[in-house]
């Protein structure tokens, strides 16, 4: 799909990728969201699979192997677990797939935490351009974007999910 027409539908989407989710709940996941978009995701999902256990929060800022080179983010935040990792299935939820640098740094950090029988990933977006060997369990579009646009995802005034396409 080709961003310069038209931003995908987020809210759209998500529904989307619980439709996807949906058949491999009897494995009762845990759903840890990647801030922040990652994190909004899984609480939509959280309510549209009608998951009793609240999600997961994490931050990769300290787990990024270019930590180096970018620094420590402004808003780092805290990451919260608040369930035993150890032998669970996890789906790790972000907005958009690209490298899968953020996906390994979260996969890093979540290990901290314990050993999980295993680790799925849910998307909104893969953009392609992977330089880890990391792909999507489920992901609601694929899309194409030029050099130098990148794809955020935001909240509007009433809480939305929302795209963004910006230059970087």
């Amino acid at each position: 799909m080709s961003l310069h027409d038209s931003l995908p539908d987020a809210e759209a989407q998500c529904r989307q990728l619980a439709d996807l989710i949906r058949p491999f709940l009897p494995n009762t996941p845990a759903l840890v969201g990647i801030y922040s978009g990652g994190v909004w995701i899984a609480e939509r999902l959280k309510a549209l699979l009608d998951l009793p256990e609240e999600i997961g929060m994490i931050d990769v800022s300290f787990y990024r192997d270019d930590f180096a080179e970018k620094g420590l983010h402004p808003q780092v935040k805290p990451t919260l677990i608040p369930f035993d990792v150890e032998g669970r299935h996890i789906i790790l939820v972000d907005d958009v797939l690209y490298t899968g640098r953020t996906t390994r740094a979260a996969i890093n950090e979540l290990f901290d935490y314990g050993r999980p029988a295993s680790v799925s990933l849910a998307v909104l977006a893969d953009r392609g351009g992977r330089e880890l060997p990391v792909a999507a369990s489920w992901q609601a579009a694929t899309v194409t974007l030029a050099d130098g646009e990148s794809l955020v995802l935001a909240q509007d005034a009433d809480g939305q999910l929302v795209w963004r396409l910006e230059n970087v």
